[in-house]
């Protein structure tokens, strides 16, 4: 007779993805369970997200909700494209490395893909890619998609952010804000949800990676800039008939301050895990530590036999780089213990 899933718990520094649902998340969804409710988002939880968006967002901010960050990534380019366009971003950003083709493969985009040191774009770093405007020969560059932590736990300072925006803007771009981990870049600048996305035109808002069960949403900015979601978003197939049940976990993290405590949380772990990890001798932190990812070198047996005993990913296989990701539910024991395992595989 096996275990049940959780008769035998076990953490682990893989993804903050791997982490449960918050209680107050899981209380959301079981008063949203009662009675009956107009299906396909004309419900009341919706209208209240909408509000939420509106307060929060802009005046003329529209909130789409997901099943999904892919999903949402892939609405919110389609939305901000024509056929003939095509999407600048890191060479590290998740609709690049990370979702299986899936803009290519959905909304048919072509991803220039622009190398970074640190996960994050800049206005020169951009020209590289964004030129060739008006030359039939070359896709259109038509968006600029950046993300809200980097996928290697950078944030973009809030004016950092903003004069990448509106150079974007000035070559006639359109801005897509990646923000799976935006609260995390929130917390770690001291400021709002809105304020970490300086400047975007449209929002993949996630609340999946910091206490949600199936928590994303396309949050449209700028509706002069964004068509169709509501449309994208049925043919996309991510509309959810049963959408007041993601309502409410959005409203539960963000509509109050869930998300700034669990990012603040996620964040402080990350940071602890730097202090104790990179204090050991062989390991090497490769990135600064602003949110909750931590990213370092060590030897490849050391890796391969600590995986062993912890999952975590290896970032590069060319250099060795792994990463390793904090969450909500991280604790401080955690961190000791994965510490202490990594300074009895290094010495040994």
């Amino acid at each position: 007779m096996t275990d049940s899933p959780d008769s035998n718990p076990w953490r682990g520094f893989a993804s903050d993805n791997y982490a449960g649902v918050h209680p107050e998340v899981m209380e959301a969804i079981a008063r949203a369970n009662t009675g009956h409710q107009v299906a396909y988002g004309d419900d009341e939880l919706t209208a209240r997200l909408q509000e939420f968006a509106r307060k929060e967002f802009g005046p003329r901010a529209e909130i789409f909700p997901v099943f999904n960050g892919t999903g949402a990534n892939v609405v919110a380019l389609q939305a901000l494209t024509e056929r003939w366009e095509s999407v600048v971003c890191p060479a590290t950003a998740h609709i690049s490395a990370d979702e299986g083709g899936a803009p290519e493969v959905m909304a048919g985009l072509k991803l220039w893909t622009v190398p970074t040191p640190d996960g994050k774009l800049t206005p020169a770093l951009l020209d590289t890619e964004a030129w060739g405007f008006g030359f039939v020969h070359r896709s259109q560059p038509g968006v600029m998609s950046i993300t809200q932590t980097s996928e290697y736990g950078t944030a973009y300072a809030r004016e950092e952010l903003q004069a990448l925006a509106d150079h974007a803007h000035e070559l006639g771009l359109h801005v897509h804000v990646d923000g799976a981990r935006l609260a995390n870049a929130a917390a770690t600048l001291g400021c709002t949800l809105a304020e970490a996305a300086n400047g975007a035109d449209i929002i993949s808002l996630g609340g999946t990676k910091n206490g949600g069960m199936i928590s994303e949403a396309v949050v449209v900015v700028n509706p002069d800039a964004a068509r169709g979601v509501d449309f994208l978003r049925k043919t996309s197939m991510q509309l959810s008939s049963k959408m007041r049940f993601i309502s409410a976990q959005l409203l539960a993290l963000f509509d109050g301050d869930l998300w700034h405590r669990n990012a603040m949380h996620a964040n402080a772990m990350a940071q602890l895990l730097a202090e104790r990890v990179g204090a050991i001798g062989g390991v090497t932190i490769t990135q600064v530590v602003q949110a909750n990812a931590v990213f370092a070198t060590l030897p490849a047996d050391v890796t391969s036999r600590l995986q062993a005993e912890h999952r975590f990913y290896t970032w590069n296989e060319a250099t060795g780089e792994v990463r390793w990701m904090c969450s909500w539910d991280t604790t401080a024991d955690d961190i000791e213990t994965f510490a202490a395992s990594v300074a009895a595989q290094m010495s040994g």
